[in-house]
């Protein structure tokens, strides 16, 4: 008989922990009044500045910053050519905007499943999907562990196709001692708050391609150019010239300066996401039923989420249950994605057909746990405490 939910009682914590929490000291707030006490809020030097660290730390030769992380997909989707007919290769296990941007540009999302481990886009079923009307690969870095880009550059090399690495998770993460950033034709970092850095709202494409770096920066300025060697004509030194259409996704100066202040921080930020992500290998690798996250070989992820895995065969509960009962407990549990084809506009618009096994499966099972750098010691305790008790309570 199925045990009720955990009622009554003293919660572990008094105060809810979120899941994610940026991180802003003396440091960031000082950057911010500098600027605007400067001549430039927006449209200034601070934006520029922003894109050359992000650049130089990722090793890219180029950087494009947008107002947010879908702004910055969209601007890649631009740069790549994406139109109607044009299909691109992603996974159904991420934020609505990796494939969101593809229906901007008027193409087809067309979604491959994952890896059983790792959980991000396994090539063998991206092999499966092109057909002659592919033109890209977005392939997600989730919860901080790079894919396969290698597999899938070589795979994209094969059939001419340009790869978009959705980083948004990965900001510091590494692929055989190479940092995310400058492998994939083109990558895209967030800066939500609850990322590794944050400008508030905020976005960046970086790439090696000089072709996409100047699409990209008229892109997001409504598609104008003032620089005298791109024009067509040139009238005077007031001209400017608009060449495609493009869109209103600035980056300000105030959210560049935040950025630039952030980024001084980040090795430490990755340092204590990477010794949480340890504690709770360690406390909960040997619950039977439970799977921690798996690390692949040569790749090191940035942390963004920590994700638990129930086998609900095991447990007098289903996951709802387990997750309400750790949000009782105080903790700010999530899930982190309900396949991206299962949403309603999806279903009504040509997917319903669409079936990914191994990610219906991880979605039906995965719960996220707290994981920011401000955890105390205590906070990272609480968050293994609640999960004990849970685990223990319905475990059969």
């Amino acid at each position: 008989m199925e045990k009720p939910a955990i009622a009554g009682g003293t919660p572990v914590r008094e105060q809810m922990l979120s899941y994610g929490k940026q991180f802003i000291d003396e440091q960031d707030i000082a950057a911010v009044i500098d600027t605007l006490r400067g001549d430039f809020i927006t449209q200034g030097p601070a934006i520029n500045r922003f894109e050359q660290a992000i650049a130089e730390y990722v090793g890219a030769k180029f950087a494009v910053a947008f107002s947010n992380g879908t702004a910055a997909l969209h601007g890649a989707c631009f740069a790549a050519g994406i139109g109607l007919g044009d299909e691109v290769i992603t996974t159904p296990i991420t934020f609505l905007a990796s494939s969101n941007c593809v229906l901007y540009q008027g193409g087809t999302p067309v979604f491959a499943d994952i890896r059983s481990d790792t959980y991000n886009l396994d090539p063998i079923r991206v092999a499966e999907k092109i057909t002659n009307r592919t033109k890209a690969i977005i392939a997600v870095d989730y919860t901080g562990q790079p894919c396969d880009i290698d597999t899938l550059m070589k795979l994209a090399e094969k059939h001419n196709l340009i790869v978009i690495q959705d980083a948004a998770h990965s900001l510091g993460a590494e692929v055989k001692g190479r940092k995310v950033g400058a492998i994939a034709d083109m990558t895209m970092f967030s800066f939500h708050p609850v990322k590794h850095i944050t400008t508030g709202e905020g976005g960046m494409i970086t790439t090696n391609n000089e072709e996409f770096y100047h699409k990209l920066l008229m892109f997001r300025s409504h598609g104008m150019t003032k620089d005298p060697d791109l024009l067509h004509h040139n009238d005077g030194p007031w001209y400017y010239e608009m060449q495609l259409l493009g869109y209103n996704y600035r980056i300000t100066d105030i959210q560049a300066s935040l950025g630039t202040s952030q980024l001084t921080k980040l090795e430490g930020f990755l340092d204590r996401r990477r010794q949480i992500a340890a504690a709770y290998s360690k406390a909960f690798n040997g619950l039977e039923g439970v799977t921690v996250p798996y690390q692949q070989a040569d790749h090191v992820s940035s942390w963004h989420l920590y994700i638990l895995r129930f086998d609900l065969t095991r447990f007098q509960a289903n996951r709802k249950q387990i997750f309400e009962a750790l949000r009782a407990e105080n903790i700010g549990v999530h899930v982190h994605y309900i396949p991206v084809y299962k949403q309603l506009y999806y279903q009504q618009n040509g997917y319903a057909g669409t079936v990914c096994l191994e990610s219906e499966k991880l979605y039906e099972e995965m719960i996220t746990i707290p994981l920011f750098p401000t955890m105390t010691e205590q906070d990272v305790l609480d968050v293994i405490e609640s999960v004990k008790k849970i685990y223990q309570y319905y475990q059969l």
